[in-house]
């Protein structure tokens, strides 16, 4: 099986894919674009993404393409956490004092932003966290320095000057896989994502949650987004509930009233119990 992710060898994908694939081949992509049209092309079977940290919330990139038409029916079939424990790597010689820039992803900057600001450093946002790693190893600059997986730092030559660099100690991501292949809802299935939107009524939200609140659905996380109208918003939900597809009907057969447009994104097994 040919598993793709986005981002560089050593990244957090990368490990989250070697985690939930070991003996798999691995494929990186440079943009989260790339890697969904990847899956959608068949140059690979499943595709390893973060949709969430425990720090900073959504992964809004990934969100905003789930569900489009453009990138195929895709359906998450399961989830994977990675603590994630970001290290300053820098030059073999090189101290605190002589940093002046910090190069990783936008989500890792912010997972450590405080961290950053109490030296003064420049936050400067890559592509990708071992990315970032391979281009300080690259530069030769020993004022600048990679945020970014601890195990990045031996291949590229780099020096570990401080671990744990994240501002909350539960930092934690979340990353989903997406296929193209689903067939039907695994017996251990037990959390649905759905995107809908409401009418634009005082309540809707509220009713619409309520209703699905009553068939017995457990939300464990909500997101708007805008869609393609403008002022318009969809809703993106996660939510638990009994096993197998007799759990899914009896939240969604009939469908609540009080939704529409309504998107099954994917039932898989909670890794949180």
């Amino acid at each position: 099986m040919r598993i793709g992710f986005q981002g560089e060898e050593y990244s957090y994908s990368d490990q989250a894919s070697m985690e939930l694939y070991p003996g798999e081949e691995r494929e990186g992509y440079g943009t989260f674009v790339a890697a969904f049209e990847a899956l959608r092309d068949g140059e690979v079977e499943r595709l390893v993404v973060p949709i969430e940290n425990s720090t900073t919330g959504s992964v809004l990139p990934v969100l905003d393409r789930l569900g489009q038409d453009h990138f195929g029916e895709n359906q998450i079939v399961a989830e994977h956490l990675v603590e994630v424990r970001h290290a300053l790597l820098a030059h073999h010689g090189s101290s605190l004092e002589d940093l002046e820039r910090v190069h990783s992803h936008p989500e890792a900057l912010s997972q450590a932003e405080a961290i950053l600001t109490h030296w003064g450093w420049e936050s400067v946002p890559t592509h990708d966290t071992a990315g970032a790693v391979r281009l300080v190893a690259e530069s030769g600059v020993r004022s600048d320095a990679a945020l970014g997986p601890e195990r990045a730092a031996a291949p590229f030559g780099l020096s570990i000057l401080l671990r744990d660099v994240v501002d909350r100690p539960h930092n934690t991501t979340r990353f989903v896989v997406l296929a193209a292949d689903v067939t039907e809802i695994e017996p251990d299935a037990d959390k649905t994502t759905v995107a809908f939107t409401t009418s634009h009524t005082p309540g809707a939200l509220a009713l619409a949650l309520t209703e699905l609140g009553l068939r017995g659905a457990n939300l464990t996380r909500i997101e708007s987004r805008p869609t393609e109208a403008a002022w318009r918003y969809r809703m993106f939900v996660d939510l638990t509930h009994p096993p197998g597809p007799a759990g899914v009907k009896v939240l969604f057969d009939p469908v609540p009233s009080s939704l529409a447009d309504l998107q099954f994104l994917g039932t898989y097994r909670s890794v949180l119990r």
